[in-house]
């Protein structure tokens, strides 16, 4: 049977003590709505009786607090190899002692970047090798890849326009050229065209509504 697209997605099942959980990360170029679309989607979760475990990296243990000092806010520069490396140094961290348990018992893992945001960032905003970054992180994690990948997807002009209504400072990565980001979105979208099975790719000038609607249709597909 067809389902009426009008509909919305039908609630997650509940998850029981040692089932199958759900690894979901967002990706996306800065002011992309990232951390919007993640606190929705936890929100839905959590009301349809799923344990939710929401991180983000780096920053999602107390070594990734550090870690997240020293790449977002270092005063100077950092050489784009060890910038990769203290990414992965966080992400094999992390992934052991936080996101691997959490699907071990059953909890959807919302993640707030993850690898493709090395790829994405390092590799093609960098300039290193986009495989050896890849390489590196999968080595880190044991290879662990994300069930659904969000990748909203936003002009660079425009995500600035939105950095800059925040009226925030800048960190490290948002204060690049737009060349960079340039670099960075045609990574990502790569990426996505690699592994359509994996990637939703949203267009992060829709209504927040209609794009949570969208992740909640993919993320309950995945655990129907």
């Amino acid at each position: 049977m067809t389902e009426d697209p009008t509909r919305p997605p039908r609630a997650p099942r509940a998850a029981t003590a040692g089932g199958p959980g759900l690894f979901v990360t967002f990706e996306g170029g800065d002011g992309a709505g990232k951390t919007t679309q993640a606190a929705l989607l936890e929100a839905w979760l959590r009301e349809n009786g799923r344990e939710v475990v929401r991180t983000r990296e780096p920053g999602g243990t107390e070594v990734g607090v550090l870690v997240r000092d020293i790449v977002l806010h270092h005063r100077g520069d950092i050489a784009p190899r060890a910038e990769a490396l203290l990414y992965a140094a966080d992400r094999a961290h992390h992934i052991e002692t936080v996101v691997r348990p959490a699907i071990s018992r059953g909890d959807v893992v919302i993640q707030d970047r993850y690898l493709d945001s090395s790829v994405a960032y390092q590799g093609a905003g960098r300039v290193l090798d986009a495989d050896d970054i890849r390489d590196l992180s999968l080595w880190a994690t044991g290879g662990l890849l994300p069930d659904l990948t969000v990748l909203l997807d936003l002009d660079p002009a425009a995500a600035r326009s939105r950095l800059d209504a925040d009226e925030k400072p800048f960190d490290r990565l948002e204060a690049e050229k737009g060349e960079f980001h340039t670099r960075v979105r045609d990574g990502f979208l790569a990426l996505a065209a690699a592994e359509p099975e994996r990637f939703i790719v949203l267009d992060a000038r829709q209504p927040v509504p209609e794009l949570a609607d969208r992740v909640r249709e993919a993320v309950a597909s995945r655990l129907s």
